[in-house]
């Protein structure tokens, strides 16, 4: 199977690294744009992408968008990370953009592929504080009325609600003795009456959040879907938010290697690069073999992905999170202990790739859950 890009694609590459150059290619354009590294989304920035047709890869024409593949967002996910470009929104959209086209009506579609199309950052509220890698076991609650639900409980880690323009919870509608039935998923308005959104300080900056619904109203037609069936639903996309998360999380990880390269060279001790030591070649030899292998499962996957849009995926899905988070993760630390000191400055941006890479072992389903996910697909 041929992992080569296109021509096009390779014209795409390009173009994102020409801009990222550009707009946030110096750590003082990345401070600036970032409030200190604390936030991780300039909207400046994400509405000119938008413009440029990025934000709307995966969008269909109809709604705005460029029409392109998985394999097309996957690469824009890896090149913006690798440029650290600030645009954090953008990993929630996407998965809230493939439930849209999956489940949504004709309005949802117009509605929100069109804002994503159009530079809308997008939200999706699982995690409940007890009801984490349990989803099942989640309790906030859409009670019906007449016209509508009204919701009440609380999420947790609920990344991009507070720039997000809608944020699409996963609540309960009916209780039942199964906890997988009687989910189903409805959109909320940020600034819905009755919403308190709150952000969670976080060792890697402000972009997670608590949710707090009190007598939230929501119309019948905000339901996604077929009421009841959330998790039929949800199930049918964890697959690709997993796909998502590994292909941000291979960008940062070349981003690692890309400067540790540049710092082996340049740091002399012993009257030598210390690059030149074989220590280090061979741990540099190693991280390098892992990225290329997580580059070939994420461009794999997504492959399948494209092949056929309503596959689940359950194995491969699991094994692309796992291993690239993985990667990523060993990566930045090797980076840090090669670097020694100056890794752990925030002179230099080590230190925050290491920070960003220790939660990816965890959101998006931990890397204990994605080993029980793929042993259970051969039937253990």
């Amino acid at each position: 199977m041929d992992f080569s890009l296109t021509d096009e694609q390779e014209d795409f590459v390009d173009a994102i690294r020409r801009y990222c150059d550009h707009e946030c290619g110096t750590p003082d354009q990345r401070e600036r744009l970032t409030d200190g590294y604390r936030d991780h989304h300039n909207a400046t920035i994400y509405k000119e992408m938008a413009e440029l047709g990025w934000t709307g890869i995966t969008i269909p024409e109809e709604y705005g968008g460029s029409g392109g593949t998985m394999l097309d967002a996957c690469i824009f996910m890896e090149e913006t990370s690798r440029a650290l470009a600030p645009i954090g929104g953008y990993a929630t959209t996407l998965i809230v953009a493939g439930a849209t086209k999956r489940f949504g009506s004709e309005a949802q579609k117009e509605e929100i592929l069109g804002g994503i199309a159009d530079g809308a950052v997008e939200a999706i509220a699982m995690t409940e504080p007890d009801a984490g890698s349990d989803v099942g076991a989640l309790s906030t609650f859409a009670e019906s009325v007449d016209d509508g639900y009204v919701l009440n409980g609380q999420k947790v880690f609920c990344s991009n609600a507070h720039i997000a323009d809608h944020i699409l919870v996963v609540c309960r509608t009916t209780r039942s003795a199964s906890k997988h039935d009687g989910m189903t998923m409805i959109w909320v308005p940020r600034e819905t009456e009755g919403l308190e959104v709150v952000p969670i300080d976080t060792m890697g900056g402000r972009d997670t959040n608590h949710l707090y619904f009190t007598d939230v109203e929501a119309p019948a037609e905000a339901v996604l879907g077929q009421v009841d069936q959330g998790w039929t639903q949800l199930m049918a996309g964890l697959n690709v938010e997993r796909l998502i998360l590994g292909a941000t999380m291979l960008g940062i990880a070349q981003r690692v290697f890309d400067d540790v390269i540049v710092y082996v060279k340049e740091r002399e001790q012993f009257g030598r690069p210390i690059g030149s030591f074989q220590s280090l070649q061979h741990r540099i030899a190693d991280m390098a073999t892992d990225i290329e292998a997580a580059r070939l499962m994420t461009r794999w996957v997504a492959t399948l992905t494209d092949e056929d849009p309503d596959e689940m995926l359950p194995r491969e899905a699991s094994m692309v999170k796992l291993f690239v988070t993985e990667v990523t993760k060993k990566a930045a630390l090797d980076g840090m202990q090669m670097m020694g000191g100056y890794g752990y400055a925030s002179e230099y941006d080590m230190e925050r790739l290491v920070r960003s890479s220790l939660v990816s072992t965890i959101y998006g389903g931990t890397s204990e859950i994605q080993r029980n996910i793929i042993a259970k697909t051969f039937g253990l």
